[in-house]
């Protein structure tokens, strides 16, 4: 110890113990070492080629639809999804998306001039589906029928048939 100070070491292991610092988490430590352990197979760089190539035919797809993609594209797979030039907010869009039973999450894009709650954007993702078995022909589809519901997402028609062509994609692509 370099000082002589009890009150001062008190202080010092109160703030650090159990705050800071914690016993080791067998089951964590387990659980990056069967991560990393994935990582290093071959067919996790097949599977994570395979989320960049959905996403990118998501973003393209929607993009040709005049769907802005913020930064233009997408190098993971995510993408930013900019709602303005539809006239609608994230909230809206993803609670529409929901009933069509397609799940996206709102966000706010750079800059945005709405709050958190009914941003501007949306975020989109391709590595549940790709995990589940989707390829870029089924993220093709994907991206129109979100075009397809974000032109009106007050049409409970539309929102009606593009549920019944996603659970019918589901059906095709089972979970377990």
């Amino acid at each position: 110890m370099l000082w002589n100070d009890e009150a001062l070491s008190k202080k010092i292991n109160s703030g650090i113990f159990p705050g800071v610092q914690g016993s080791v988490m067998l089951h964590i430590v387990a659980g990056k070492a069967a991560c990393l352990g994935e990582a290093l197979r071959p067919e996790f760089k097949v599977y994570n080629q395979a989320v960049l190539d959905n996403a990118r035919a998501l973003a393209s797809v929607l993009s040709d639809a005049g769907i802005c993609i913020v930064a233009g594209g997408t190098d993971t797979g995510l993408m930013l999804v900019a709602l303005s030039d539809r006239g609608i907010t994230g909230d809206l869009a993803a609670a529409a998306l929901e009933r069509a039973g397609l799940a996206v999450n709102k966000n706010q894009i750079p800059f945005d001039p709405h709050p958190a709650e009914a941003p501007s954007g949306l975020r989109l993702s391709s590595n549940a589906g790709t995990t589940r078995g989707f390829a870029v022909s089924e993220f093709q589809g994907i991206g129109h029928w979100i075009d397809r519901v974000l032109q009106d997402p007050a049409d409970t028609q539309v929102t009606a048939d593009v549920r019944q062509e996603v659970l019918a994609l589901c059906k095709r692509y089972t979970i377990y």
